[in-house]
This record gives C-alpha cells, sequence and structure tokens, in this order.
C-alpha cells in the first residue's frame, strides 16, 4: 500500500476508534427526543429520497421523529460541517456520500477532518447515474454528444448538480476522457436541471438514476447511457457508457450514514443494527429498487474502509481530469 493509503487508513482507523468510547449514562436513554440526518442536497433528489426513507423507518424503530435536513451547497461542506461540529450525542447525523470523499482532493481546504471528524455507522445504498437529453433534442447516443462537441462546442453545455457531487464529478471526467471542449454548468439540485435540460439551457445532463427515471419512462428525457458497469433492467434498450464507445468510463455512487466522532459505542451500535434492520424490510428494498437505488448495509467497519477507498478513488479522479481545487 503506498504511503497516502496508509495514511488514509491510519487516520480513518483512528476516527472509528474515537468513535467508540466507553458506554455513558446519556447512552442509555439515546434517544430521548427527535434525531435528524443531515444531508448536503437540495429536496427531490436521490439522497433527499433515501433518506425520507429511511428516516421514516428508523423513527419507527427508534421510538422518536428522526428528521431530513437538506443542507444543500458547497459540494457538500456545509452538511458535514454541521454535524462534525455538533454535540457527539446521537441527534445529528450525517448522510455521508463519495462525495464527501471526493471533497479531500477536490477541496483546496475544509473547516473540518473528514476522517478523524466523524464515526462511521452503516452504509446504506449504492447507485449508477445516466445521461440525459430533453426530449426535443437531437443527441441520442454518446457518439452524438462528441460530434456536437467537435463541431459546435459552444453550443454544447453539460449539466450536473453541486460542484464536488458524484454527478459534477462523472461530467467533469466525461469531459476529460472525451477529449473536446464541452462547458460544464451546476445547479442546485435535480429539479433545476431537469428544468434546464427542458428548457434547452443545457443539451446534455449528468444525474443519478432514480430521481429522473419517471420523466425517462414518461419521455420527458431520453437516456443517452448509463454510467455503471451493466445496463440498468428498468431501462435494458438503454447502453452503458461503455458499450457506448468509452470504455474507462465506468461511473457509481455510494452513500451511508456518519456521526460526529466520540459518539458513545452504544449509540453507534445501535444505529448500525436499526439501519440494517430498516433497509432490510422488504417494502423498502422495494421502494430504493424502483428509484434505481440497491440497499447494501453493513458494519461501521465496512463504510470506514469504502470511505478510505473512495478517498483514493475520487482523488484520482480529481487529478486525472485535472479539475481545479475549488
Amino acid at each position: 500500500m503506498d504511503p497516502k493509503a496508509l495514511t488514509i487508513a491510519a487516520g480513518l482507523a483512528l476516527g472509528a476508534a474515537q468513535a467508540l468510547p466507553a458506554v455513558d449514562a446519556h447512552a442509555q436513554d439515546w434517544p430521548s427526543r427527535p434525531v435528524r440526518i443531515v444531508l448536503g442536497f437540495a429536496p427531490g433528489g436521490v439522497a433527499d429520497l433515501t433518506s425520507r426513507l429511511l428516516a421514516q423507518q428508523l423513527g419507527e424503530r427508534l421510538g422518536q421523529p428522526v428528521l431530513v435536513d437538506n443542507r444543500p451547497g458547497a459540494g457538500g461542506i456545509i452538511a458535514a460541517e454541521t454535524v462534525a461540529k455538533s454535540a457527539p450525542d446521537g441527534y445529528t447525523l450525517l448522510l455521508i456520500t463519495n462525495g464527501n470523499a471526493a471533497a479531500v482532493t477536490l477541496m483546496k481546504s475544509l473547516p473540518y477532518d473528514p476522517v478523524k471528524d466523524f464515526a462511521m455507522v452503516a452504509p446504506m445504498a449504492s447507485f449508477d447515474l445516466v445521461i440525459v437529453t430533453g426530449k426535443g433534442s437531437q443527441i441520442a447516443s454518446i457518439k452524438d454528444i462528441l460530434n456536437l462537441a467537435r463541431t459546435a462546442p459552444q453550443k454544447l453545455n453539460l449539466g450536473s448538480i453541486n460542484i464536488g457531487s458524484t454527478q459534477h464529478l462523472a461530467t467533469e471526467l466525461f469531459r476529460a476522457q472525451a477529449g473536446v471542449p464541452m462547458n460544464a454548468v451546476t445547479y442546485k439540485g435535480t429539479p433545476a436541471l431537469v428544468a434546464a435540460l427542458q428548457g434547452d439551457e443545457v443539451q446534455v445532463g449528468f444525474e443519478v438514476l432514480g430521481p429522473v427515471l419517471t420523466q425517462i419512462t414518461s419521455g420527458a428525457l431520453r437516456a443517452v447511457a448509463v454510467t455503471g458497469a451493466r445496463r440498468f433492467e428498468g431501462l435494458p434498450n438503454v447502453p452503458t457508457a461503455v458499450e457506448s464507445g468509452m470504455p474507462q468510463y465506468n461511473v457509481a455512487g455510494w452513500n451511508g450514514v456518519a456521526a460526529p466522532a466520540r459518539t458513545p459505542r452504544a449509540i453507534i451500535s445501535r444505529l448500525n443494527v436499526e439501519i440494517n434492520a430498516a433497509i432490510a424490510r422488504p417494502d423498502i428494498r422495494k421502494r430504493m429498487l424502483e428509484l434505481a437505488v440497491s440497499p447494501t448495509g453493513g458494519t461501521p467497519d465496512d463504510l470506514t474502509k469504502l470511505l478510505a477507498s473512495e478517498i483514493r478513488r475520487w482523488g484520482d479522479v480529481v487529478t486525472q481530469a485535472k479539475i481545479e481545487r475549488q
């Protein structure tokens, strides 16, 4: 393992150890009031939809309301900072994503330590992205996108949400691998991106599949390609980007739940058990799959290892795509 990877792994292990002290009296009474899940995304996207599914089930299992606190912007930094600086009492949680992993390399500095200031609780889900156009667009394939970029680059805008998000990084990676000039535009949330596509403000959009699946199946948007390793079973006629002539383009995302570092071991353990139980319910799994989200679940250690690997992976993406540090 290279020195950077060792440093990341050691830091994550330290963060995990700090997050699991001996049980205190407060943990025995937890939860005695509402819990909130803070996320760096606007309402309507896959992060919001999956968080609300989890929050409802988690609230029933914990016997206290679990609220979703949307704090979009700044590449997820606002949400992460809110949780990192909250009391480690189990009442403020973070929906952590690969965007948080990417921020380590993407941002010049962060107002928190992305490794040491969080205790991992549980992985929740993974998901693919889709490349879409407006229903009236003449673009029907990745080949069409590249041809337009070569002939009229000033007319081709690629849209995504939130600088530093998986969608934004997927856009930048596409631009880098395509090797032709294309403009990139970011929006605060999925609804704004969809409106921009429908109004031809941007000609191509990169979004998580779930939040735009209804628009695709209804014909309001056209799916050009999915970004994962295999086709999505709900859209069997839509090829992958790899099949469409970009052999190195394979992008997927994930999310999970984290808490402030030094959150008591008993609370982390209870949350892990309840989150895994919630997403194992057949009705919740069915609903998540309808959103084109694959439930995962797992242990705090699973999420710790995933974050470490994703910090390395997205660090390579940011470097290879020559994305300017924010």
